[in-house]
């Protein structure tokens, strides 16, 4: 089985006000350290989102096949490009993943038998840290044909496999300039 990572950076960042995935981090940006983690677990790692912002990063940039319909467009991105049986995709404002805690997913995901695997830490879903079948490419076009654009609505509609993770941190996403204090 083969594997590939995707980071995306397509937000507009409002509550935040300015750009999350280049908040820096670990003596270089966000990006740029959730990039390494999902490189370190998937061999690889591509952003995408809007190619002028991200291409001084060293890092390969592929903007949204289908704009302004948010995350699903981003994965419907990644499935069409990958050749990848498996592809990891993570928001860019994770910056308590880790490229061991990756690793698992994809491990757990080929292991699954389904069309994704999504971690569930006390109730909540993470669909934007989960691992994704490329046979999925068609069912996300289909969603953004139909409209369907919340991630969760989409994946209800999968063979989802749910994940269990016990320290919630690793996928506290950052929203605004309050949440970068704790």
């Amino acid at each position: 089985m083969t594997r590939s990572g995707f980071v995306l950076v397509g937000g507009a960042s409002s509550r935040m006000g300015r750009d999350k995935a280049l908040l820096p981090l670990g003596g270089s940006t966000m990006v740029e350290q959730i990039a390494a983690r999902v490189r370190a677990a998937a061999g690889n790692a591509t952003l995408i989102g809007p190619v002028h912002k991200y291409a001084n990063l060293n890092l390969p940039v592929v903007p949204d096949a289908v704009e302004n319909c948010g995350p699903i467009g981003g994965l419907f991105t990644a499935l069409r490009i990958t050749s990848a049986d498996w592809n990891v995709l993570v928001a860019c404002d994770m910056p308590g993943v880790t490229g061991a805690f990756l690793e698992q997913l994809f491990a757990a995901a080929e292991a699954s038998g389904g069309d994704c695997l999504v971690p569930e830490s006390a109730g909540k879903i993470h669909p934007l840290c989960a691992v994704y079948h490329r046979r999925l490419a068609p069912a996300a076009e289909s969603a953004i044909h139909h409209k369907l654009f919340k991630m969760q609505d989409f994946i209800s509609t999968l063979r989802t496999s749910r994940w269990p993770v016990r320290d919630a941190r690793l996928l506290d996403n950052l929203n605004t300039p309050h949440d970068t204090l704790h």
